[in-house]
C-alpha cells in the first residue's frame, strides 16, 4: 500500500502515532500472534514470509511509503499465517488496532485510506494469478519491470522465494537474458 497522502494525514491529524526504529532482523510479527499493529515505513525495508517444511517462503518485501500488517490478524483478531521482519534498520510509523478503528470514524482518514487497501488488495490478487497462469520466467521479467529495486536490495535467496523458485532456478534465468 503506497502511502504518501496517508503519511501527511498522519502527522497533521494524529499525535498517537510512534515512530520507532528497528534494527535489521528485528521480528516485528511472529506467526500464529495476533497482529495489533500496521506499520507504515518511512524508511528501511521489511520482508513478510511463512514457514513451509523447515523453509522461508517469501510472499512480499514493503519498502519505503508502503503499509503492511497482517490486515486479516489486525482487523479480525485473529493469529497471522506469517513473519514480518525488518532486512535493514527501518523507520515506521505504527498503528494500533484501537487507533486505526477510531480513524476509521473519520471521512477524511476513510477517503485517503480506503483507495490505497483497495490498491494494495489488486496487488495481492495480481500476484496470486500470476503464480497460477505464469512461468517463472514471466513472473521474473513482471518483477524486473514492477519492482526492478528488489533486484539489487536483497539476496538472491529471498528473491527466488519471492518468485516461488529456487536461487539455482533464478540463476538459470537471469543466464538466459
Amino acid at each position: 500500500m503506497h502511502i504518501p497522502d496517508l503519511h501527511s494525514f498522519l502527522k497533521t491529524e494524529l499525535h498517537p502515532l510512534k515512530e520507532v526504529t528497528y534494527p535489521a532482523k528485528t521480528i516485528l510479527l511472529e506467526e500464529e500472534k495476533i497482529s495489533d499493529k500496521m506499520f507504515l515505513v518511512k524508511n528501511g525495508a521489511l520482508r513478510v514470509f511463512f514457514y513451509q517444511d523447515g523453509k522461508e517462503l517469501t510472499l512480499d518485501f514493503i519498502t519505503e511509503n508502503q503499509a503492511v500488517s497482517s490486515f486479516d490478524s489486525f482487523l479480525n483478531g485473529i493469529p497471522s499465517d506469517f513473519v514480518i521482519e525488518t532486512l535493514e534498520s527501518t523507520t515506521v510509523y505504527e498503528l494500533h488496532t484501537d487507533t486505526f478503528h477510531t480513524l476509521m470514524e473519520n471521512q477524511e482518514f476513510q477517503h485517503t485510506f480506503h483507495p490505497l487497501f483497495y490498491k494494495r488488495f489488486s496487488e495481492i490478487n495480481k500476484r496470486l494469478i500470476s503464480f497460477i497462469k505464469d512461468s517463472p520466467q514471466q513472473r521474473y521479467e513482471q518483477l524486473l519491470k514492477n519492482r526492478p529495486e528488489l533486484l539489487l536490495r536483497f539476496p538472491q535467496h529471498y528473491i527466488a522465494s519471492y518468485l516461488g523458485i529456487t536461487s539455482v532456478s533464478l540463476s538459470r534465468i537471469r543466464n538466459r537474458r
